[in-house]
């Protein structure tokens, strides 16, 4: 090779941050994506004979991809927790090692996670369109009365890292008692420490005050939260979903919230991205929707691209990754 770097690296985003960019600088060759949003043709043509992939967007990581690579192809990693939108079994059957980068983002989106509760539960997004509208009723004792979280039961619908990095925080709010449903049950010392219990899915609809989305979209997680599952949730109850968009079916969403059958929702994430402007969900008083801002902070960012070089770095020499997806 020309440089005489010992591999070459395609970034495929032109906004990774600088400190991921500067790990690879080290030891390898750095093509970069610099088409915004990445455009798939500039993907498939850099992508020709390289050693890693870091990979920057959301854009599907597939077979097409793969084959565009070529068989110098040694490690990939993403820069996101999330990996629904990678073909796994393809880099599998492959033998492609591919990282991830989980749990650093777990402060940031359990903060958000929060603060999008709080919102949701007292109303902030009702009360800016009150007095915008010119509607603010200061004359009344009752106004705007929203949800304590205090003495309250809040329902993980999984409860991994992120959920127990949100969990922690609400310890400090004096919640009553977290249930969760995950696949597999916690260690009794985790169920000790965030006074948690393991239930059924209909349990925790129908006992929970807040309900916390904090699973990964699976073939068994898309649309879960619908109709049926709103029906047998509380009147007062608060929806957050911090997971992916396609857990909620948004339809039936919309009715629930439009109809007052439960109390308020938050949305982090949405079907989908990004929403359209004239989406109905976004008529609704009791809703709260952000884009997508979970792991949006500078340092988790910052974070987040040093992991996925690191996992890309020894990925090429045959080494363990810091951060496996599998």
């Amino acid at each position: 090779m020309s440089s005489g770097k010992a591999f070459k690296v395609l970034v495929t985003h032109p906004e990774v941050p600088q400190a991921g960019l500067d790990l690879l600088k080290q030891n390898c060759e750095i093509i970069q994506v610099q088409s915004l949003p990445p455009r798939r043709a500039e993907i498939l043509e850099k992508i020709k004979g390289v050693d890693g992939v870091f990979w920057g967007g959301h854009e599907p990581l597939n077979a097409e991809v793969l084959d565009a690579a070529g068989p110098n192809l040694k490690a990939i990693s993403t820069m996101s927790a999330g990996i629904d939108y990678v073909d796994v079994a393809e880099l599998k059957k492959r033998n492609i090692p591919l990282g991830h980068t989980p749990t650093v983002l777990n402060t940031a989106v359990a903060d958000l996670t929060v603060g999008l509760l709080i919102a949701a539960a007292r109303r902030f997004h009702e009360g800016r369109s009150k007095i915008e509208s010119n509607n603010w009723e200061s004359f009344h004792l009752n106004w705007l009365l929203g949800q304590d979280i205090r003495d309250s039961t809040v329902g993980f619908f999984g409860f991994g890292g992120i959920g127990q990095a949100i969990a922690k925080r609400l310890s400090g709010f004096d919640i009553e008692q977290v249930l969760y449903t995950t696949r597999r049950r916690l260690s009794k010392e985790l169920e000790t420490e965030f006074n948690a219990k393991k239930v059924e899915f209909d349990e925790l609809l129908s006992k929970s005050d807040f309900i916390i989305i904090a699973a990964p979209l699976t073939p068994e997680t898309q649309g879960i939260f619908n109709a049926t599952t709103f029906g047998k949730m509380k009147s007062n109850a608060v929806l957050i979903n911090i997971g992916r968009g396609k857990i909620i079916n948004q339809n039936d969403l919309y009715d629930a919230l439009k109809t007052n059958q439960i109390f308020s929702a938050g949305l982090d994430v949405t079907d989908p991205e990004p929403l359209p402007a004239n989406d109905k969900l976004l008529t609704l008083p009791n809703l709260v929707v952000i884009p997508h801002l979970g792991s949006a902070t500078t340092r988790t960012r910052s974070e987040m691209s040093t992991i996925a070089a690191h996992n890309v770095l020894r990925g090429m020499v045959g080494e363990p990754m810091f951060a496996p997806a599998y």
